[in-house]
């Protein structure tokens, strides 16, 4: 199969070239970088030496759709917004790794994202590409909308207890911290070595765009509004996304009853790793792999519940996922191109 690439110089660009390099059935065929367009791949990314293609395009929405039989957008938020919809009438499968198709009110998306939204009809076909809770959806869809990495660490944390009824939605406090890749390559002052080394900072609270896809999912899984309670930090990693979450539980459950909940409800999902008592996931844990490692503990004091989730964000937050949903689309086996241990140390 033929894929494509758009934004492929980008991190999460590179992570799919990275993952698609090593997939049994797929074929990189065009990568799309309009501020590279015409250079030579290996000139920009020297350690792409394996790669077939030889030079970034610019984009070419006619030419794509010939020569693609899926699309991968890794584009900034804006961008897949007016693109993408061009591509779906001309039947290519398409998945979207930036946060223009994952809100379903195009008004939201305008607050929280300050970009146009994209087209009604788009925003209703895309489907919310969390693999492990809209399988069946993603199956037959031809424009999948990848989450988040926040999103992503934490609904896969959180919705399993809430789903069950054992726990308050209105009790929800999420406490993210991300490492520097989850910002992308553009160069900023918050982005500077002198500033991020050695220092823990927060930033967007209560603003971060990621707070209405959060709420937007948890809602639609158990039929009521529900707000949370959402701050980011950044850290000095690399890679690798923590989210340390609070809920207060409705009944008294034990620490063992939450981890069998948990098991049962993952025991078929082969990139989701539930902890053992007593037992606390780390970034290094998951780093370069698409796994979600989940920790839980249940505080009888306060009778509140912590689940701390980790995934690498680049990975199980961005491509890793994509390929995941891409694997599910087009009927592979769902672990394709992606059976990668860890990073460790």
């Amino acid at each position: 199969m033929k894929a494509s690439i758009v934004g492929a110089s980008g991190y999460s660009g590179l992570e799919l070239i990275r993952l698609l390099l090593s997939h049994p059935e797929v074929e990189i065929n065009t990568i799309v970088s309009p501020s590279n367009a015409g250079t030579n791949v290996h000139d920009v990314f020297p350690h792409l030496t394996n790669i077939q293609v030889s030079q970034f395009e610019a984009l070419d929405i006619e030419e794509l759709a010939c020569e693609s039989d899926v699309i991968f957008f890794a584009t900034p938020a804006g961008v897949s917004g007016q693109s993408a919809p061009l591509l779906l009438n001309k039947g290519v499968p398409i998945i979207d790794l930036s946060g223009d198709f994952r809100l379903k009110n195009g008004d939201l998306y305008e607050k929280w994202y300050n970009h146009s939204s994209p087209p009604e009809g788009a925003l209703t076909e895309a489907v919310y590409g969390l693999s492990e809770y809209y399988s069946e959806d993603i199956k037959s869809a031809n424009l999948i909308a990848n989450p988040g990495c926040y999103p992503t660490a934490t609904l896969l944390g959180l919705l399993p207890i809430i789903q069950k009824g054992w726990a308050d939605p209105s009790s929800l406090i999420i406490d993210g911290k991300s490492g520097l890749s989850g910002a992308g390559r553009k160069t900023s002052l918050t982005a500077h070595y002198s500033e991020v080394n050695e220092n823990v900072s927060a930033y967007k609270l209560g603003k971060h765009q990621h707070i209405p896809e959060i709420e937007q999912v948890i809602s639609n899984q158990i039929g009521e509004n529900v707000n949370v309670s959402f701050s980011t930090h950044l850290v000095p990693l690399t890679r690798g996304m923590m989210c340390s979450m609070y809920v207060n539980l409705s009944h008294d459950r034990s620490e063992a009853e939450v981890i069998e909940l948990y098991q049962s409800i993952y025991k078929d999902h082969p990139f989701i790793r539930v902890m053992p008592e007593g037992n606390w996931p780390s970034t290094k844990g998951v780093s370069g792999s698409n796994y979600c490692d989940i920790g839980l503990s249940v505080d009888p004091r306060t009778n509140r519940l912590t689940i701390i989730s980790v995934i690498d964000n680049l990975m199980k937050g961005a491509a890793g996922q994509a390929v995941q949903n891409m694997n599910l689309r087009f009927g592979y086996p769902e672990t394709a191109g992606l059976s990668l241990s860890p990073v460790f140390p």
